[in-house]
C-alpha cells in the first residue's frame, strides 16, 4: 500500500487497493467482486468503483461488451505495490493450509502444488507458556530432548524470541545451566513446568542482535547464459545479491541455501550460488 492511503481512510483504501489488485493480475474488477469480497450492496460497490475512476480515470475503463472494468492501457497502480512474492506466499499460505481461499484476494486459483513439509510436533500449550515467557521477561523450566544427552532432562531457560530456520521453529533462550544462550526446538520441549523471574537481558543476547551480509554470486564454473539466469533468479544486480542475517540464525541460512559446505563438493549445475565472502562470513563463526 502506498503512500496515497495516508490520505484516506483506511477501509476506503483497502476497498481501492483490492480494485488494483484485480485490475492488475486479473485485468479486470466489476461489482460483484467488491460486494463478494466486502459484503457491500451494490450501490455501495459502484460508488467505490466511481471514486477510484475519479481517483486515477487513466488506470481503468469500462468495457461495455463485457460488462466490466478493465485495466487502461496506461494502467499505473496507486494503492496496491505488484509484488511476486506476495501473491506466491498466498498459494504457498493455501497450500499449507495455513489461509482459506475464499478471503484470498485471488479470484481464481490457478492450479498449483509444493513439496510437502513435514509436520512438526509443536504442542500449543507449550508454545503458550514460552511466548508468555518472552513477553514477561521470565524463566520457565522445560523437559528437553536433545540430541547430544540419550534421555530428556530438565533444564531452566529464559526465553526471549521465537526463530524459524526453513523448516523447524526455535526458541532462542538463554540456558540457566550451560550459561549461554542457545537455540531451543519448540518441538523437543516435551514438558513445561515452573517459571521465575529472570534477569537475563535480551541485548545481552550478542549473535541475535548482530547482523551477518551474506554476498552470494553465480557458480563461476557456469556458462554465461547459465550465471545469467541464476542471476535473475536471485535478484542479483552487478552478479551479486547481498542477504542480511542475524549471526545466532548464520548457520541455519547457510544451510538451507547449500553454502555449508565446500563449493567444489557438488556440480556447478547443483550448487549454483557460491559464497563470495566466504572468507569473511566464516571468520564470524557458524
Amino acid at each position: 500500500m502506498s503512500d496515497k492511503t495516508e490520505e484516506l481512510r483506511w477501509g476506503v483504501a483497502h476497498k481501492l487497493e483490492f480494485i488494483e489488485f484485480r485490475l492488475f493480475w486479473d485485468g479486470h474488477v466489476n461489482r460483484s467482486d467488491l460486494t463478494g469480497q466486502f459484503g457491500l450492496s451494490t450501490n455501495q460497490a459502484s460508488n467505490d468503483l466511481n471514486r477510484y475512476l475519479k481517483l486515477a480515470p487513466a488506470n481503468m475503463v469500462y468495457d461495455t461488451r463485457a460488462r466490466t472494468y478493465a485495466r487502461g492501457p496506461a494502467f499505473k497502480p496507486l494503492y496496491y505495490r505488484p509484488e511476486a512474492e506476495g501473491l506466491l506466499s498466498q498459494l504457498r499460505s493455501i497450500d499449507q493450509g495455513l489461509l482459506d481461499a475464499e478471503p484470498s484476494w485471488i479470484s481464481t486459483l490457478p492450479a498449483f502444488d509444493a513439496t510437502p513439509t513435514p509436520v512438526r510436533g509443536v504442542d500449543a500449550k507449550r508454545l503458550r507458556a514460552v511466548i508468555l515467557a518472552i513477553r514477561a521477561c521470565r524463566a520457565i523450566e522445560v523437559h528437553y530432548q536433545s540430541l547430544s544427552h540419550p534421555e530428556p532432562r530438565w533444564r531452566w531457560i529464559a526465553p526471549h524470541a521465537l526463530a524459524f530456520d526453513g523448516f523447524r521453529w526455535h526458541a532462542r533462550a538463554y540456558c540457566l545451566g550451560d550459561e549461554r544462550f542457545k537455540d531451543f526446538l519448540l518441538s523437543r520441549m516435551l514438558k513445561v513446568r515452573g517459571e521465575r523471574p529472570s534477569d537475563i537481558a535480551a541485548t545481552a543476547d550478542r549473535d541475535w542482535a548482530a547482523r551477518v551480509t551474506l554476498e552470494i554470486g553465480p557458480h563461476p564454473k557456469l556458462s554465461p547464459g547459465q550465471r545469467k539466469v541464476i542471476a535473475r533468479d536471485y535478484g542479483m544486480r552487478g552478479g551479486k545479491a547481498r542477504i542480511r542475517v542475524r549471526r545466532a540464525l548464520l548457520y541455519y541460512a547457510l544451510k538451507r541455501l547449500g553454502l555449508d559446505t565446500d563449493p567444489g563438493a557438488r556440480s556447478p549445475q547443483d550448487q549454483q550460488i557460491v559464497l563470495l565472502n566466504r572468507a569473511a562470513v566464516f571468520a564470524q563463526g557458524t
